[in-house]
Protein backbone atom coordinates (compact mmCIF):
# COMPACT_ATOMS: atom_id res chain seq x y z
CA UNK A 1 0.00 0.00 0.00
CA UNK A 2 1.50 3.54 -1.20
CA UNK A 3 1.78 5.86 1.79
CA UNK A 4 0.38 9.56 1.74
CA UNK A 5 3.69 11.55 1.92
CA UNK A 6 5.99 10.92 -1.66
CA UNK A 7 7.96 7.72 -1.28
CA UNK A 8 11.66 8.56 -0.10
CA UNK A 9 12.54 6.94 -4.04
CA UNK A 10 10.50 9.89 -5.31
CA UNK A 11 11.73 12.40 -2.64
CA UNK A 12 14.96 11.76 -3.57
CA UNK A 13 14.81 11.95 -7.16
CA UNK A 14 13.37 15.55 -6.99
CA UNK A 15 16.08 16.70 -5.23
CA UNK A 16 18.52 16.11 -7.91
CA UNK A 17 15.66 16.32 -10.94
CA UNK A 18 16.28 19.27 -12.93
CA UNK A 19 13.63 21.89 -12.49
CA UNK A 20 12.16 21.84 -15.80
CA UNK A 21 12.40 17.94 -16.38
CA UNK A 22 9.30 16.10 -18.07
CA UNK A 23 8.57 20.16 -19.15
CA UNK A 24 11.02 21.06 -21.55
CA UNK A 25 9.53 22.36 -24.74
CA UNK A 26 9.95 20.07 -27.84
CA UNK A 27 11.91 21.13 -30.46
CA UNK A 28 9.23 22.68 -32.30
CA UNK A 29 8.47 24.89 -29.00
CA UNK A 30 12.18 26.30 -29.51
CA UNK A 31 11.05 28.67 -32.16
CA UNK A 32 8.29 29.15 -34.31
CA UNK A 33 6.51 26.49 -35.58
CA UNK A 34 3.35 24.99 -36.63
CA UNK A 35 2.43 22.99 -33.75
CA UNK A 36 3.99 21.85 -30.26
CA UNK A 37 4.87 18.60 -31.20
CA UNK A 38 7.71 16.92 -31.35
CA UNK A 39 9.46 15.55 -34.99
CA UNK A 40 10.19 12.13 -34.28
CA UNK A 41 7.80 8.92 -34.78
CA UNK A 42 7.08 7.47 -31.54
CA UNK A 43 7.97 4.25 -30.71
CA UNK A 44 6.16 1.43 -30.16
CA UNK A 45 4.90 0.86 -26.55
CA UNK A 46 5.68 -1.80 -24.70
CA UNK A 47 3.17 -4.62 -24.46
CA UNK A 48 3.31 -4.99 -20.33
CA UNK A 49 1.25 -4.15 -17.59
CA UNK A 50 -0.30 -4.27 -14.70
CA UNK A 51 -3.01 -2.26 -12.47
CA UNK A 52 -1.77 -3.74 -9.18
CA UNK A 53 -0.92 -0.42 -7.21
CA UNK A 54 2.57 -0.13 -6.38
CA UNK A 55 5.32 2.44 -5.22
CA UNK A 56 6.85 3.86 -8.35
CA UNK A 57 9.06 7.24 -9.15
CA UNK A 58 7.01 10.01 -10.87
CA UNK A 59 10.10 12.65 -10.39
CA UNK A 60 9.27 13.49 -14.26
CA UNK A 61 5.89 15.33 -13.56
CA UNK A 62 5.51 18.69 -12.85
CA UNK A 63 4.93 19.57 -9.24
CA UNK A 64 3.24 22.25 -7.69
CA UNK A 65 5.97 24.78 -7.43
CA UNK A 66 7.42 23.60 -10.70
CA UNK A 67 4.04 23.96 -12.21
CA UNK A 68 3.98 28.14 -10.32
CA UNK A 69 7.36 29.03 -12.06
CA UNK A 70 6.88 27.43 -15.21
CA UNK A 71 3.65 29.54 -15.35
CA UNK A 72 5.38 33.06 -14.82
CA UNK A 73 7.93 32.08 -16.98
CA UNK A 74 5.22 31.58 -19.74
CA UNK A 75 3.55 34.38 -18.74
CA UNK A 76 6.70 36.86 -19.49
CA UNK A 77 8.21 34.68 -21.97
CA UNK A 78 4.46 35.77 -24.36
CA UNK A 79 5.05 39.55 -23.21
CA UNK A 80 1.71 39.85 -22.38
CA UNK A 81 0.18 37.33 -24.52
CA UNK A 82 -0.64 34.94 -21.96
CA UNK A 83 -2.25 35.53 -18.55
CA UNK A 84 -2.08 33.86 -15.13
CA UNK A 85 -4.39 34.92 -12.85
CA UNK A 86 -5.57 32.96 -9.74
CA UNK A 87 -9.44 31.35 -9.70
CA UNK A 88 -9.54 30.62 -6.47
CA UNK A 89 -7.53 27.94 -3.30
CA UNK A 90 -7.66 24.45 -2.54
CA UNK A 91 -8.93 22.83 0.34
CA UNK A 92 -5.36 23.26 1.60
CA UNK A 93 -5.02 27.19 0.32
CA UNK A 94 -3.02 26.19 -2.76
CA UNK A 95 -3.96 28.69 -5.28
CA UNK A 96 -5.60 27.31 -8.19
CA UNK A 97 -4.45 29.06 -11.59
CA UNK A 98 -5.70 29.78 -14.78
CA UNK A 99 -3.44 30.75 -17.84
CA UNK A 100 -5.96 32.74 -20.81
CA UNK A 101 -4.07 33.17 -23.86
CA UNK A 102 -5.82 34.25 -27.32
CA UNK A 103 -8.87 36.85 -27.97
CA UNK A 104 -11.23 34.63 -30.08
CA UNK A 105 -14.71 34.23 -29.44
CA UNK A 106 -14.74 30.08 -29.47
CA UNK A 107 -13.90 30.02 -25.67
CA UNK A 108 -11.68 26.31 -25.09
CA UNK A 109 -11.62 25.75 -21.55
CA UNK A 110 -9.08 22.70 -20.19
CA UNK A 111 -8.03 20.96 -17.18
CA UNK A 112 -5.94 18.49 -15.71
CA UNK A 113 -5.31 16.61 -12.42
CA UNK A 114 -8.90 16.87 -11.25
CA UNK A 115 -7.52 13.36 -9.87
CA UNK A 116 -4.26 14.01 -8.23
CA UNK A 117 -2.89 10.70 -9.69
CA UNK A 118 -3.77 11.97 -13.50
CA UNK A 119 -0.51 13.99 -13.86
CA UNK A 120 0.27 13.49 -18.35
CA UNK A 121 -2.21 16.71 -19.05
CA UNK A 122 -0.66 19.17 -16.99
CA UNK A 123 2.53 18.80 -18.49
CA UNK A 124 0.90 18.97 -22.35
CA UNK A 125 -1.29 22.33 -21.81
CA UNK A 126 2.07 23.82 -20.08
CA UNK A 127 3.63 23.61 -23.61
CA UNK A 128 0.62 24.35 -25.53
CA UNK A 129 0.74 27.65 -23.65
CA UNK A 130 3.97 28.56 -24.03
CA UNK A 131 3.62 27.47 -27.75
CA UNK A 132 0.58 29.83 -28.25
CA UNK A 133 2.00 32.50 -26.40
CA UNK A 134 5.29 32.95 -27.84
CA UNK A 135 5.09 31.29 -31.48
CA UNK A 136 4.53 33.54 -34.69
CA UNK A 137 4.24 31.19 -36.91
CA UNK A 138 0.18 31.61 -38.68
CA UNK A 139 -1.21 28.84 -37.19
CA UNK A 140 -0.67 30.39 -33.68
CA UNK A 141 -1.69 33.76 -34.93
CA UNK A 142 -4.78 32.10 -36.02
CA UNK A 143 -5.18 30.35 -33.10
CA UNK A 144 -5.25 33.28 -30.77
CA UNK A 145 -7.35 35.72 -32.93
CA UNK A 146 -9.71 32.46 -33.65
CA UNK A 147 -9.97 31.23 -29.94
CA UNK A 148 -9.74 31.99 -25.77
CA UNK A 149 -8.11 29.43 -24.59
CA UNK A 150 -8.36 28.89 -21.09
CA UNK A 151 -5.70 25.98 -18.93
CA UNK A 152 -6.22 24.88 -15.22
CA UNK A 153 -2.94 22.61 -15.21
CA UNK A 154 -3.69 21.61 -11.90
CA UNK A 155 -7.76 21.80 -10.81
CA UNK A 156 -6.62 19.63 -7.26
CA UNK A 157 -3.33 20.84 -6.31
CA UNK A 158 -3.90 19.31 -3.01
CA UNK A 159 -4.58 15.55 -4.21
CA UNK A 160 -1.71 16.40 -6.80
CA UNK A 161 1.20 16.83 -4.35
CA UNK A 162 -0.27 13.63 -2.30
CA UNK A 163 -0.08 11.82 -5.78
CA UNK A 164 -3.67 10.53 -5.13
CA UNK A 165 -7.27 10.64 -6.72
CA UNK A 166 -9.31 12.70 -3.93
CA UNK A 167 -8.27 15.85 -2.54
CA UNK A 168 -7.47 16.50 1.27
CA UNK A 169 -11.38 16.86 2.74
CA UNK A 170 -13.23 15.66 5.48
CA UNK A 171 -16.62 15.01 6.16
CA UNK A 172 -16.31 16.63 9.71
CA UNK A 173 -14.95 20.03 7.08
CA UNK A 174 -17.69 20.02 5.38
CA UNK A 175 -20.52 19.95 7.81
CA UNK A 176 -18.62 22.66 9.45
CA UNK A 177 -18.52 24.53 6.14
CA UNK A 178 -22.35 23.70 5.19
CA UNK A 179 -23.80 23.43 8.42
CA UNK A 180 -27.63 22.45 6.78
CA UNK A 181 -25.84 18.72 6.36
CA UNK A 182 -25.23 18.27 10.37
CA UNK A 183 -26.06 14.83 10.76
CA UNK A 184 -25.84 13.42 7.00
CA UNK A 185 -23.99 10.75 6.57
CA UNK A 186 -20.70 11.34 4.20
CA UNK A 187 -21.66 12.26 0.37
CA UNK A 188 -21.24 9.02 -1.72
CA UNK A 189 -18.11 10.35 -3.32
CA UNK A 190 -16.26 10.30 0.03
CA UNK A 191 -13.10 8.63 0.23
CA UNK A 192 -11.89 7.40 3.37
CA UNK A 193 -10.76 4.03 3.35
CA UNK A 194 -7.97 2.57 0.49
CA UNK A 195 -8.59 3.21 -2.78
CA UNK A 196 -5.87 2.45 -5.90
CA UNK A 197 -3.25 1.69 -3.31
CA UNK A 198 -3.66 4.93 -1.08
CA UNK A 199 -5.01 5.30 2.67
CA UNK A 200 -7.28 7.76 3.14
CA UNK A 201 -8.57 6.83 6.40
CA UNK A 202 -6.10 9.76 8.12
CA UNK A 203 -6.37 11.96 5.45
CA UNK A 204 -9.81 11.91 3.45
CA UNK A 205 -10.65 13.35 0.99
CA UNK A 206 -13.02 13.47 -2.36
CA UNK A 207 -13.44 12.09 -5.84
CA UNK A 208 -13.85 15.77 -7.38
CA UNK A 209 -15.35 14.53 -10.78
CA UNK A 210 -19.09 13.72 -9.22
CA UNK A 211 -18.86 16.62 -7.23
CA UNK A 212 -20.92 18.54 -9.97
CA UNK A 213 -24.64 20.18 -10.66
CA UNK A 214 -26.48 21.27 -13.42
CA UNK A 215 -27.48 24.00 -11.79
CA UNK A 216 -24.52 26.27 -11.24
CA UNK A 217 -25.94 28.24 -8.47
CA UNK A 218 -26.96 24.91 -6.74
CA UNK A 219 -26.35 25.10 -2.66
CA UNK A 220 -25.91 22.03 -0.65
CA UNK A 221 -29.45 20.42 0.83
CA UNK A 222 -29.50 17.73 3.26
CA UNK A 223 -32.54 15.26 1.48
CA UNK A 224 -29.83 15.44 -1.68
CA UNK A 225 -26.71 13.78 0.80
CA UNK A 226 -25.27 11.30 0.27
CA UNK A 227 -26.69 11.18 -3.55
CA UNK A 228 -25.45 8.37 -5.87
CA UNK A 229 -23.73 8.03 -9.02
CA UNK A 230 -26.60 8.62 -11.03
CA UNK A 231 -27.13 11.54 -9.08
CA UNK A 232 -25.98 15.72 -9.90
CA UNK A 233 -23.09 16.55 -7.75
CA UNK A 234 -23.41 19.31 -4.79
CA UNK A 235 -20.23 21.49 -4.85
CA UNK A 236 -18.71 20.69 -1.50
CA UNK A 237 -15.50 21.41 -1.99
CA UNK A 238 -13.57 24.40 -3.12
CA UNK A 239 -11.88 22.98 -5.81
CA UNK A 240 -15.05 21.86 -8.01
CA UNK A 241 -16.52 25.27 -6.90
CA UNK A 242 -13.37 27.02 -8.22
CA UNK A 243 -14.39 25.12 -11.63
CA UNK A 244 -17.40 26.09 -11.47
CA UNK A 245 -16.79 29.89 -10.84
CA UNK A 246 -14.04 30.17 -13.79
CA UNK A 247 -17.30 28.15 -15.91
CA UNK A 248 -19.60 30.99 -15.27
CA UNK A 249 -16.99 33.95 -15.54
CA UNK A 250 -16.40 33.37 -19.19
CA UNK A 251 -20.33 32.70 -19.77
CA UNK A 252 -20.35 36.08 -18.45
CA UNK A 253 -17.57 37.82 -20.34
CA UNK A 254 -18.23 35.85 -23.32
CA UNK A 255 -21.47 34.22 -23.50
CA UNK A 256 -21.22 30.86 -23.67
CA UNK A 257 -18.21 28.57 -23.32
CA UNK A 258 -17.88 25.94 -26.37
CA UNK A 259 -15.30 23.38 -25.66
CA UNK A 260 -14.35 22.05 -22.41
CA UNK A 261 -12.04 19.00 -22.07
CA UNK A 262 -11.43 16.87 -18.58
CA UNK A 263 -8.16 15.29 -18.93
CA UNK A 264 -7.34 12.31 -17.06
CA UNK A 265 -6.15 8.55 -16.57
CA UNK A 266 -7.54 5.13 -16.95
CA UNK A 267 -6.11 1.38 -15.82
CA UNK A 268 -2.71 0.45 -17.21
CA UNK A 269 -3.97 -2.77 -19.44
CA UNK A 270 -6.86 -1.15 -21.73
CA UNK A 271 -5.93 -2.18 -25.68
CA UNK A 272 -7.80 -0.71 -28.95
CA UNK A 273 -10.08 -3.62 -30.21
CA UNK A 274 -8.82 -3.20 -33.72
CA UNK A 275 -5.41 -4.31 -33.21
CA UNK A 276 -5.13 -5.58 -29.63
CA UNK A 277 -2.58 -2.89 -28.97
CA UNK A 278 -2.08 -1.08 -25.67
CA UNK A 279 -3.90 1.94 -26.09
CA UNK A 280 -2.41 6.03 -25.16
CA UNK A 281 -5.81 7.79 -25.23
CA UNK A 282 -9.51 6.90 -25.51
CA UNK A 283 -11.79 9.91 -25.94
CA UNK A 284 -15.40 10.04 -24.70
CA UNK A 285 -18.52 12.77 -24.58
CA UNK A 286 -20.99 12.62 -21.91
CA UNK A 287 -22.22 9.65 -20.11
CA UNK A 288 -25.83 10.99 -20.17
CA UNK A 289 -27.91 8.34 -21.56
CA UNK A 290 -30.42 9.00 -24.57
CA UNK A 291 -33.62 7.73 -22.74
CA UNK A 292 -33.59 10.49 -20.15
CA UNK A 293 -33.68 13.47 -22.35
CA UNK A 294 -37.58 11.85 -23.21
CA UNK A 295 -40.30 13.72 -22.22
CA UNK A 296 -40.38 12.99 -18.82
CA UNK A 297 -37.00 11.95 -18.05
CA UNK A 298 -34.84 13.92 -15.56
CA UNK A 299 -32.41 15.81 -18.48
CA UNK A 300 -35.78 16.37 -21.12
CA UNK A 301 -35.32 20.27 -19.45
CA UNK A 302 -32.07 20.35 -21.16
CA UNK A 303 -32.72 18.06 -24.08
CA UNK A 304 -32.55 21.54 -26.63
CA UNK A 305 -29.41 22.67 -24.81
CA UNK A 306 -27.24 19.65 -24.69
CA UNK A 307 -24.82 19.13 -27.48
CA UNK A 308 -24.34 15.56 -28.14
CA UNK A 309 -23.42 15.72 -31.55
CA UNK A 310 -20.84 18.39 -31.25
CA UNK A 311 -19.43 16.71 -28.56
CA UNK A 312 -18.67 13.67 -30.59
CA UNK A 313 -17.16 15.45 -33.19
CA UNK A 314 -14.90 17.26 -31.16
CA UNK A 315 -14.40 14.03 -29.66
CA UNK A 316 -13.72 12.74 -33.04
CA UNK A 317 -11.25 15.62 -33.28
CA UNK A 318 -9.30 14.43 -30.50
CA UNK A 319 -8.89 11.05 -31.95
CA UNK A 320 -8.10 11.85 -35.51
CA UNK A 321 -5.31 14.22 -33.70
CA UNK A 322 -3.70 11.66 -31.50
CA UNK A 323 -3.89 9.01 -34.33
CA UNK A 324 -2.65 11.70 -36.88
CA UNK A 325 0.98 11.83 -34.98
CA UNK A 326 1.42 8.33 -34.45
CA UNK A 327 -0.40 7.09 -31.49
CA UNK A 328 -2.74 4.51 -30.69
CA UNK A 329 -6.54 6.36 -29.64
CA UNK A 330 -9.41 4.14 -29.09
CA UNK A 331 -13.44 5.07 -27.88
CA UNK A 332 -13.95 5.15 -24.18
CA UNK A 333 -16.10 2.45 -22.69
CA UNK A 334 -19.57 4.20 -23.08
CA UNK A 335 -23.23 1.88 -22.35
CA UNK A 336 -25.75 3.37 -23.68
CA UNK A 337 -27.04 3.07 -19.40
CA UNK A 338 -24.21 5.03 -18.18
CA UNK A 339 -25.53 7.80 -16.17
CA UNK A 340 -22.27 10.23 -14.16
CA UNK A 341 -24.25 13.47 -14.15
CA UNK A 342 -22.33 14.58 -11.09
CA UNK A 343 -19.00 14.77 -13.55
CA UNK A 344 -17.56 18.45 -14.45
CA UNK A 345 -18.14 17.38 -18.41
CA UNK A 346 -21.95 16.18 -17.72
CA UNK A 347 -22.65 19.59 -15.40
CA UNK A 348 -21.34 21.63 -18.37
CA UNK A 349 -22.22 19.67 -21.61
CA UNK A 350 -26.40 20.42 -20.03
CA UNK A 351 -25.24 23.91 -19.86
CA UNK A 352 -24.74 24.20 -23.64
CA UNK A 353 -20.95 23.48 -23.78
CA UNK A 354 -19.99 20.53 -25.93
CA UNK A 355 -17.56 18.56 -23.60
CA UNK A 356 -14.69 15.77 -24.62
CA UNK A 357 -13.11 13.59 -21.79
CA UNK A 358 -9.60 12.18 -22.58
CA UNK A 359 -8.49 8.86 -21.08
CA UNK A 360 -4.87 8.35 -21.02
CA UNK A 361 -3.86 4.50 -19.94
CA UNK A 362 -2.19 4.26 -16.60
CA UNK A 363 -2.13 6.11 -13.19
CA UNK A 364 0.91 7.17 -10.98
CA UNK A 365 0.34 3.92 -8.74
CA UNK A 366 0.11 1.57 -11.95
CA UNK A 367 2.53 3.03 -14.27
CA UNK A 368 4.29 5.41 -12.47
CA UNK A 369 6.04 8.19 -15.35
CA UNK A 370 6.84 5.23 -17.46
CA UNK A 371 5.86 6.71 -20.98
CA UNK A 372 4.82 10.16 -19.44
CA UNK A 373 6.69 11.61 -22.62
CA UNK A 374 5.03 9.24 -25.17
CA UNK A 375 1.76 10.01 -23.43
CA UNK A 376 1.86 13.61 -23.40
CA UNK A 377 2.79 14.23 -26.80
CA UNK A 378 -0.50 11.83 -27.64
CA UNK A 379 -2.63 14.30 -25.35
CA UNK A 380 -0.90 17.51 -27.43
CA UNK A 381 -1.29 16.07 -30.60
CA UNK A 382 -5.60 15.33 -30.02
CA UNK A 383 -5.57 18.66 -27.85
CA UNK A 384 -4.01 20.86 -31.00
CA UNK A 385 -6.25 19.10 -33.94
CA UNK A 386 -9.42 20.15 -31.87
CA UNK A 387 -7.95 23.36 -31.21
CA UNK A 388 -7.21 23.62 -35.60
CA UNK A 389 -10.72 21.92 -36.01
CA UNK A 390 -12.64 24.20 -33.72
CA UNK A 391 -10.44 27.90 -35.54
CA UNK A 392 -11.51 27.12 -38.85
CA UNK A 393 -14.86 25.26 -38.58
CA UNK A 394 -13.82 22.27 -39.87
CA UNK A 395 -15.20 20.22 -36.49
CA UNK A 396 -18.95 21.34 -37.72
CA UNK A 397 -18.44 19.29 -40.97
CA UNK A 398 -17.20 16.07 -38.83
CA UNK A 399 -20.04 13.20 -38.91
CA UNK A 400 -21.08 13.01 -35.43
CA UNK A 401 -22.33 9.79 -35.91
CA UNK A 402 -18.63 8.48 -37.37
CA UNK A 403 -17.79 8.09 -33.41
CA UNK A 404 -19.35 4.30 -32.75
CA UNK A 405 -17.26 3.56 -35.97
CA UNK A 406 -13.93 4.12 -34.45
CA UNK A 407 -12.17 1.55 -32.59
CA UNK A 408 -13.42 0.49 -29.55
CA UNK A 409 -11.53 0.07 -26.16
CA UNK A 410 -10.70 -4.00 -25.01
CA UNK A 411 -10.35 -4.13 -20.89
CA UNK A 412 -9.10 -6.85 -19.12
CA UNK A 413 -11.13 -8.38 -16.18
CA UNK A 414 -8.70 -6.01 -13.90
CA UNK A 415 -8.94 -2.80 -16.02
CA UNK A 416 -12.95 -3.54 -15.98
CA UNK A 417 -12.81 -3.17 -12.37
CA UNK A 418 -10.77 -0.51 -11.66
CA UNK A 419 -12.96 1.83 -13.95
CA UNK A 420 -16.42 0.36 -12.45
CA UNK A 421 -14.99 0.93 -8.60
CA UNK A 422 -14.20 4.40 -10.06
CA UNK A 423 -17.99 4.71 -11.49
CA UNK A 424 -19.87 3.10 -8.54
Amino acid sequence: MRSLPPSPRRAAALLIAPLALGLAAPPALAAPAPAPVPAPAPSAPPQECSDEPRDLPTWKFIDYDEMRRELARIERASHGKVDVRVAGKSTRGRSIYTATVGTGKKVFLVNSEIHGNEKTGTSSLLRILAWLGTSGSPEAKRLRREITFVAVPKINPDGAELDRRGNDHSWDEVQREFPQLAGRPPAWNYLNGTQQGDDYTRRPGFDLNRDFNVDLNYKPKPEDVPGQSSSFGWFLNAESQTLRDIYKRLRARHGKVDVYVDLHHQGACVREDAQNRLLDVAVDYPPLPDVFFQPGGKYAPYAKTYPKDFSKQLAISAFRGIEGDGYIAARYPHAPTRDLPGQARSSFGLNGTGTVLFEVRGQTQSMGHHQSERFINAVTGGLMNMLNDLATGKVRGIDPDSFEQLPGTAEDAAARALRELEER
